[in-house]
């Protein structure tokens, strides 16, 4: 008897946590379609990426002692908990989130992660604004193992999508990537100079709308 009272336990709290899963899922994407409400331009997609485009994105990055990886709009985190799936700790991620509302959100739901509300478009400002942030030496070491991007790049014009790709290449150090995913059947930013190489993956099927990530790197 106690057994099957213990087993109906166990499914009951199953139940809940998959009911709050939903949940959560739900309210996620709810804010998200606000936030594409009020600026469809700034959000670009109307629901969060899924489980398993954010898994494709963080699976080009190697967590290693003391990295450092910055990610441009995370909105409601779901790239953030793949890249701590992979390894990285709350100390080696930076996010720069333009909402104020996704801000309060990762905030709450990541505690003690450096949140920064400021503009991805102008990255060094916003990092150097923030502080703790050692950008402008030459050693490798002071620069970033690599930058994870959510920003809807098509709903801008080419030339800020190359002034982001220039500027995020004088951040990373040689060889480290930018990652960028599109729903695009070409490349977000046509690579423009020498030693600069792009790679997509496949296709993302379970994504809703399919998508496909970009690997932009720059050699010495």
């Amino acid at each position: 008897m106690l057994k099957r009272n213990g087993n109906r336990g166990e499914a009951f709290r199953e139940k809940l946590n998959r009911a709050n899963a939903v949940r959560a899922k739900v309210l996620d994407e709810v804010k998200f379609i606000r936030s594409w409400a009020q600026n469809p331009l700034r959000t670009g997609a109307v629901t969060p990426s899924g489980p398993d485009l954010a898994a494709k994105m963080a699976s080009y990055l190697t967590p290693r002692p003391h990295s450092r990886v910055v990610e441009l709009g995370p909105g409601t985190g779901v790239v953030t908990k793949a890249l701590m799936e992979r390894g990285f700790s709350h100390q080696q991620l930076n996010l720069i989130e333009y909402s104020p509302d996704f801000c309060d959100l990762l905030s709450l739901r990541y505690p003690g992660m450096k949140v920064i509300q400021g503009d991805a478009y102008a990255l060094r400002a916003t990092l150097k604004h923030a502080g703790g942030f050692s950008l402008d030496g030459a050693e490798a070491g002071q620069k970033l193992d690599g930058i994870v991007s959510s920003l809807p790049l098509l709903t801008r014009p080419e030339p800020v999508r190359k002034a982001l790709l220039d500027e995020a290449f004088g951040l990373l150090k040689p060889g480290a990537p930018f990652i960028q995913f599109s729903y695009g059947l070409v490349a977000p930013v046509k690579p423009a100079g020498y030693g600069i190489s792009v790679i997509s993956s496949e296709w993302v099927w379970k994504n809703l709308p399919p998508a496909r990530v970009w690997v932009y790197r720059k050699g010495h």
